[in-house]
């Protein structure tokens, strides 16, 4: 492993929200940090940071947070906003309190508005984010759809010719797929992330959306036993599952 691997112990936990290197230092001589089953008294010492860090050290008797590089699940609940400012309850007041203070900063990958739900990802790694939200990735992105009024049979060929045009916007809609459950409910797969996107389409058709959660993005789904408002921490094959 190179020296560029290894980091202080104090500059590492400061950047990941466990507080001022002071404090780092001082819970350092209390005993509190422990590495490799060894007791890390002085702060300053460097360590080699791999993606097994959180099974080889404990802070404050339990095990460290996963190391920049993360990348979080969450099924985003209704009325919960995808901000880091607004008023109101934030996705990130989900996560842990001091996964608020990580630096680099812990970001949304896209954004749900606040009436829709379901797979969010959030990370640090900008250049995850940017390749995944980027609007050249043409990455697919599934939501389920309940519906006002009944579909009436148009919306299927009318989403998918690549000549419908938003009102607003001055170039059409990229094809799209919808595939329908009943008479108000479908799943539909678009390529672009617009504002609204979705919403707006049903209402192109003459519709209105009442509820909308979005249940896949590339290959990966929405975990079933994921309920509203909970996160899980990804896999680096889950990961490649957007891209897949």
């Amino acid at each position: 492993m190179s020296s560029s691997s290894f980091t202080r112990v104090d500059k590492l936990l400061s950047s990941m929200g466990y507080g001022a290197r002071k404090d780092i230092a001082r819970l350092a001589r209390a005993g509190g940090i422990v590495f490799d089953q060894a007791e890390i008294l002085d702060a300053s010492v460097r360590i080699p940071v791999s993606a097994d860090l959180p099974r080889r050290m404990t802070v404050a008797g339990k095990p460290l947070d996963p190391p920049a590089g993360l990348v979080v699940m969450m099924n985003k609940p209704l009325g919960v906003t995808c901000s880091h400012k607004e008023a109101g309850e934030l996705v990130y007041d989900r996560l842990p309190a001091r996964w608020r203070r990580r630096k680099p900063a812990i970001s949304t990958i896209g954004r749900l508005d606040k009436q829709t739900t379901g797979l969010l990802l959030l990370t640090d790694d900008g250049d995850l984010l940017h390749r995944i939200s980027s609007p050249r990735s043409r990455l697919s992105k599934t939501y389920h759809v309940t519906l006002a009024r009944p579909l009436d049979g148009t919306e299927t060929a009318l989403f998918a010719s690549g000549r419908l045009t938003l009102r607003g916007d001055d170039k059409p809609l990229a094809p799209a797929v919808l595939e329908i459950i009943s008479e108000t409910e479908a799943l539909i797969t678009v390529t672009e992330g617009r504002y609204h996107q979705v919403r707006r389409m049903f209402a192109a058709a003459g519709n209105f959306v009442e509820a909308l959660r979005r249940e896949r993005l590339g290959d990966l789904c929405l975990h079933d036993t994921l309920a509203p408002g909970r996160w899980k921490l990804l896999s680096k094959e889950e990961i490649a599952l957007v891209f897949r």
